[in-house]
């Protein structure tokens, strides 16, 4: 029974150490918070073909763009190229054509979260090719440990599979590649008091749940210690479908409760909408494509005089240079010299407390 207690209460601290999330400002808090950006309305990213763009935020690593899509890659230990909307949905459906990243304690991940902790997951461990885990939270409520659930799932780090998240007031339904594999009822959540019924945004990252300096319970959960020399880990994204079942210009909390009746709509069309509406900005490469050939030919000219001009101009600069290095050198040995002589004098004093506290003038 007592092996049996430790055990719970590890999977316990392993349920918190994945639930990586914060927030600025929690409204169960303060009434202070503000409002949150509805998007009112549905869209499709093809990241294929274009950039995230500006309703996108993109956090602690930037991303790359191929035949693959979106590449989100820790290149560097401390990486987590990270993408969040700067727009909410109330009640939805998210759908995301993902490839996850390869790696021993790499996490891929796609999160709908609300400013009060309410969240919904997918989650991917790199050293697991043969099943995924669907998670919630509410309210950041992290006491109970029998909320994840992890699914067959048939080579996700080599093929792009379909994830989907569909959430209601009543319900919240998780699909694979079109198949329900999971439903979770209103009442199922704690009679309802954990289950995520907040405007939430959507983050779609990777992280090294296995760095040395996360907490044991982390890297277990995470598969296992993060090998940065195999790097780099890289998940693909080909495209986002966000959908909100509401319709208004932006979402708030009517009081603390965080609960669905307290949300108010304001009524309106969504800036964000009107945004995503806009023409995507174009490629280098699809900007060139658009060029006629006289155009291009124009450019490529232009290219070539510059090419010639910039030529010149670095052999009239070397010939100069020769001129002048003798003098220049001889000028640089003696400065070289002299900072040198007057960091070691520098050192001396501060091994001698020359430039102790006590004598330093403010």
């Amino acid at each position: 029974m007592k092996s049996l207690f430790y055990l719970s209460v590890r999977v316990c601290l392993t349920a918190q150490a994945a639930a990586q999330t914060f927030t600025s400002c929690n409204p169960l808090n303060t009434t202070n918070c503000p409002v949150d950006i509805a998007l009112g309305t549905n869209h499709t990213y093809d990241f294929v073909t274009y950039e995230a763009g500006d309703t996108w935020n993109n956090t602690a690593g930037a991303l790359d763009y191929g035949p693959s899509g979106a590449e989100f890659s820790i290149n560097t230990r401390g990486d987590a190229p990270t993408i969040t909307t700067n727009y909410y949905i109330f009640g939805g459906e998210v759908e995301v054509w993902m490839k996850a990243a390869p790696g021993q304690g790499v996490v891929s991940s796609i999160v709908l979260q609300s400013d009060d902790l309410d969240e919904v997951d997918w989650e991917l461990i790199g050293g697991n090719n043969t099943h995924v885990q669907s998670n919630y939270f509410g309210k950041g409520n992290i006491t109970s440990y029998d909320r994840a659930i992890w699914h067959p799932i048939d080579k996700p780090q080599e093929e792009f599979h379909n994830y989907t998240i569909r959430w209601t007031k009543e319900t919240i339904e998780w699909f694979l590649d079109g198949a329900s594999l999971r439903v979770l009822k209103y009442e199922e959540a704690n009679g309802g008091k954990n289950f995520p019924q907040s405007p939430m945004f959507v983050r779609i990252g990777i992280w090294a749940g296995g760095d040395k300096n996360n907490d044991e319970y982390t890297v277990e959960w995470a598969g296992g210690e993060t090998d940065y020399n195999k790097i780099p880990y890289t998940m693909s994204v080909k495209s986002v479908r966000v959908t909100d079942f509401s319709r208004g210009s932006e979402y708030s909390y009517g009081d603390m409760t965080g609960s669905w009746e307290s949300i108010k709509i304001k009524p309106g069309n969504s800036t964000i909408a009107e945004e995503l509406n806009a023409p995507p900005p174009m490629t280098a490469s699809q900007r060139w494509d658009k060029l006629s050939p006289g155009a291009k030919i124009g450019v490529g000219s232009a290219v070539g005089v510059t090419c010639v001009a910039l030529v010149a101009l670095a052999a009239f600069y070397c010939v100069r240079q020769r001129k002048a290095g003798k003098k220049e050198r001889a000028f640089a040995d003696q400065q070289f010299e002299k900072e040198t002589t007057e960091l070691m004098a520098y050192r001396q004093r501060m091994a001698k407390g020359g430039f102790a506290v006590s004598s330093m003038k403010v």
